[in-house]
């Protein structure tokens, strides 16, 4: 038997910017994703919350959007 978990979460983070002709993955901040523990091209599900549907994907890995991780952690995960 094999289960899928969930071993990490970001929770409430906000998208930033949309492709609507582009299926496929989902680009998260370096520092997110070290942070949240999730590896380049995993499986990711992504939930909307104002529509509740959830899209599975894979993240790719984006740009560091702040110099300091500890920075990324108070944005994201303190809201």
């Amino acid at each position: 038997m094999m289960l899928r978990m969930f071993k990490s979460k970001i929770h409430r983070c906000t998208v930033t910017q949309a492709d609507l002709d582009y299926e496929g993955s989902v680009s998260i901040d370096e520092d997110l994703l070290e942070l949240a523990n999730i590896l380049p091209h995993e499986s990711v599900d992504i939930w909307n919350v104002t529509r509740g549907t959830r899209l599975t994907t894979y993240a790719l890995k984006a740009k560091r959007a702040y110099h300091d991780a500890r920075e990324a952690q108070e944005n994201y995960y303190d809201r």
